[in-house]
C-alpha cells in the first residue's frame, strides 16, 4: 500500500522556503585603505586552520582563522525595527596566533542582533605572537576600527555615544588594551580617524595576558577614571587565570569606574556563547542585564 505523499511534501516544502530564507550578508570594510600602520603578517594566504583532529566547543567544530594579514570589519546589523543604535566592536580571541571566528566572533554578532545592538566583528591582524608588544599590532587595528564605527554612525544608524567594544582570551586583552589607552597608537591615517577610538563602555570575556607571573595587572595596563565602564566575566578554573578579570576589576574599582565582576566557580576556557549545563555559559544574559540597567539597549532618539 502506497504511504500519503502530503508529509513529504509538506516537509519538502518548508525546507525549500527555509532554504529561500537567507540571512542578511555582512558589510564587510577595509580598515586601512592605504598600508596597515607597522606590523605586517608574513605567511600564507588566510585561512581556516583547524583540521579533522582539532578540539571541537560544544561538540562543533570552530573555525580558526590564521594568517591574517589585511583587517576588516565585518558588521552585522538587526532588523531595521529592532536596532537600538547601540554597537560593539566584536576582538575574537586566539592567543594572538589565530582568531577563532566563529566561537568568539559571528555568533557572538548573532546574540547581539537579537537585542538590537549593531555588531562590527574585528578580523585584526595575526599572528602577532612573537611581536613585542605582542598585543599592539591588534589594538591598532580595534583603535581604527571603533573610529571607522564611529565615522559611519549617521550611515548605519548608530549612536555614536554607544560604541562598545567586547573580547575573548586574547581578543580580551586587545579590548582592555584598547580601552586603557590614553591616545591613538598610530599617526591618524584619513577623516574617518577624526572620530575618537576610545570605547564608550567594555565587554571582557576571560580575558588573557593582563597580569604578570606575580598575579599583578601588568605595568602598560594603565587603568583610570576615563576607562570607559566594564563587565567582566570569568570561570575559577579557567587555566588563563581569573585573576586578569579579579585585578582588572579592582583597578576599575580604585579608579571610581562602574563595573560588575562574574567569577562562576566553573567553565575552564574558550567557551564563547555555546551553551551547556554550566552557567558560565549564561554569562550574556547576565551581561545583556548590564547593558539595559547602563540604558546602552534604549531606543535611538
Amino acid at each position: 500500500m502506497c504511504r500519503s505523499a502530503t508529509p513529504y511534501l509538506f516537509a519538502l516544502s518548508v525546507s525549500l522556503i527555509a532554504a529561500s530564507i537567507q540571512a542578511e550578508e555582512p558589510v564587510v570594510v577595509d580598515l586601512w585603505p592605504n598600508d596597515v600602520p607597522g606590523f605586517k603578517v608574513e605567511g600564507g594566504p588566510e585561512r581556516d586552520t583547524s583540521g579533522p583532529d582539532s578540539g571541537k566547543v560544544a561538540g562543533r567544530h570552530v573555525i580558526r582563522l590564521g594568517d591574517v594579514s589585511t583587517p576588516q570589519i565585518h558588521v552585522y546589523q538587526p532588523p531595521a525595527d529592532k536596532r537600538n543604535g547601540a554597537s560593539i566592536v566584536i576582538c575574537p580571541g586566539g592567543g594572538f596566533n589565530i582568531l577563532a571566528w566563529d566561537l568568539e566572533g559571528t555568533e557572538v554578532a548573532e546574540w547581539l542582533n537579537s537585542i538590537g545592538v549593531t555588531a562590527a566583528v574585528l578580523k585584526y591582524r595575526v599572528p602577532t605572537a612573537k611581536h613585542d608588544p605582542k598585543w599592539l599590532p591588534p589594538v591598532q587595528d580595534a583603535q581604527r576600527a571603533i573610529s571607522l564605527v564611529r565615522s559611519r554612525a549617521d550611515e548605519w544608524g548608530l549612536d555614536p555615544q554607544r560604541v562598545g567594544l567586547l573580547g575573548f582570551s586574547a581578543g580580551g586583552n586587545t579590548a582592555a588594551m584598547t580601552a586603557v589607552s590614553s591616545e591613538r597608537r598610530y599617526e591618524a591615517d584619513d577623516a574617518k580617524d577624526k572620530a575618537s577610538c576610545r570605547p564608550d563602555f567594555l565587554v571582557l570575556v576571560y580575558p588573557a595576558y593582563l597580569v604578570d607571573e606575580s598575579g599583578e595587572l601588568r605595568s602598560e595596563v594603565t587603568v583610570t577614571k576615563e576607562t570607559p565602564p566594564t563587565f567582566l566575566a570569568h570561570a575559577y578554573d579557567d587555566p588563563v587565570t581569573p585573576k586578569s578579570s579579579v585585578e582588572f576589576f579592582l583597578a576599575l574599582k580604585n579608579a571610581g569606574v562602574p563595573a560588575e565582576l562574574h567569577v562562576y566557580d566553573a567553565g575552564g576556557h574558550g567557551y564563547g556563547l555555546r551553551k551547556t549545563d554550566q552557567p558560565v555559559t549564561m554569562w550574556n544574559d547576565r551581561c545583556g542585564e548590564w547593558m539595559k540597567s547602563r540604558g546602552l539597549l534604549k531606543a535611538r532618539e
